[in-house]
């Protein structure tokens, strides 16, 4: 490598539909002159190895093996990368390295791992390719990843839904390929989907030839962290268009945990997916994320709200957070409250909000105060707090 070099740019590609990704990496190769694709199939992760192959707009220029770690080919995936990418760039031939991610690989993952390895190697961006036509049954698809031979490590416990839903919220662009028989099916409503779904990511249409550059333009690991992060995340906003409804729900008050654990399974379902953040009155100071999506729901503690703590731990707090919570500031509960989005064709939107206010505490359960709201019955104690 000369001593002018600075970087290796790198672009990471991901997604579940594999003929998609394709696609949007063959495109890369064939408009950005001088790049290179690497992918790891996980596939083969039962002969103990993780199958690897470089190529460019020509064909194949190399393939070969690496060992499993700790018997994961993910795991094997992350010793793996930043060597070959390393080597790559010492090479000083190539303008772009694209980084094609196996099927159930989440894009976060392996921008953390780039990221983290420095220079020479520049993380500029990161796309999940995605067929309009199978955004929805891939969404609403509650099998394990295990069951469908997709599970990167012997003990991954994702499903379809939920690997899906991540894959689309990461990155900021989305590679969107419309061509072969299931593409053709798509219809308006299914562009709405991934449009409400996915507010921090640009559209770019696979075989407009605008893809490699979209992945040239930069990319910031942190402020993509902080976009899904439960304290601060970019969430779809209210929206009605083409059948496909979003809808954004907002209070103060807390939820009466009883209530609301007796109506998860009808929440759950209401929605292809759901996601945002959510007090109990039972824990005041402890911020809980939902995350749903398959007909399954992910209810976890994030920690506390910055309302709980004191003054001084602001200054350890990202200034994203600090800003979402100076936006969202109650002048009795501080940044603690209800902000959970639905999205979905045929949302009952009505109904859905019925239901939800249903939770909340009545005026009598509020007007008790904080004291009596800890001795209500602690109905989210399986969910947060298992037995091992």
């Amino acid at each position: 490598m000369t001593g002018n070099q600075a970087r290796l740019p790198v672009a990471i590609v991901a997604g579940l539909h594999a003929d998609a990704r394709r696609a949007a990496v063959e495109e890369i190769l064939r408009t950005v002159p001088g790049s290179i694709a690497l992918h790891h199939d996980l596939t083969s992760a039962a002969d103990s190895a993780v199958h690897r192959t470089a190529r460019d707009a020509h064909g194949l220029l190399s393939s070969g093996d690496a060992p499993l770690v700790n018997d994961c080919a993910c795991c094997a995936l992350r010793e793996d990368l930043v060597p070959e990418l390393l080597r790559l760039a010492h090479e000083d031939r190539h303008r772009l390295a694209v980084v094609e991610l196996w099927d159930s690989v989440e894009p976060q993952a392996m921008a953390g791992v780039i990221a983290a390895a420095g220079a020479p190697l520049a993380l500029t961006g990161v796309a999940t390719a995605v067929d309009p036509a199978l955004a929805l049954p891939y969404l609403s698809n509650g099998d394990d990843l295990a069951d469908v031979g997709l599970a990167a490590a012997p003990t991954d416990q994702r499903t379809v839904a939920d690997t899906f839903a991540r894959q689309l919220e990461y990155p900021t662009v989305l590679a969107v390929a419309e061509d072969g028989s299931a593409a053709e099916s798509a219809d308006d409503g299914d562009h709405a989907l991934l449009t409400q779904l996915t507010p921090g990511a640009r559209p770019v249409r696979v075989g407009d030839g605008r893809l490699g550059v979209a992945l040239l333009e930069g990319f910031d690991v942190e402020a993509a962290a902080a976009r899904l992060h439960p304290a601060c995340a970019l969430l779809p906003q209210e929206c009605d268009e083409h059948g496909v409804s979003t809808v954004v729900w907002r209070r103060a008050r807390p939820f009466h945990p009883q209530r609301l654990y007796a109506a998860l399974e009808d929440l759950t379902c209401a929605a292809a997916r759901s996601r945002g953040r959510f007090w109990l009155a039972d824990r005041p100071d402890t911020l809980l994320s939902w995350d749903a999506a398959g007909g399954a729901l992910c209810v976890e503690s994030a920690g506390p709200w910055l309302a709980a703590l004191p003054d001084a731990a602001w200054e350890m707090v990202p200034a994203e957070r600090r800003v979402a919570a100076t936006l969202d500031w109650h002048p009795e509960h501080g940044d603690r409250c209800q902000y959970l989005t639905f999205t979905s064709p045929g949302l009952d939107r009505d109904g859905l909000q019925a239901v939800l206010d249903s939770c909340l505490l009545t005026d009598d359960e509020y007007a008790a105060g904080r004291d009596r709201w800890k001795q209500l019955p602690h109905a989210f104690d399986g969910l947060l707090d298992p037995v091992t």
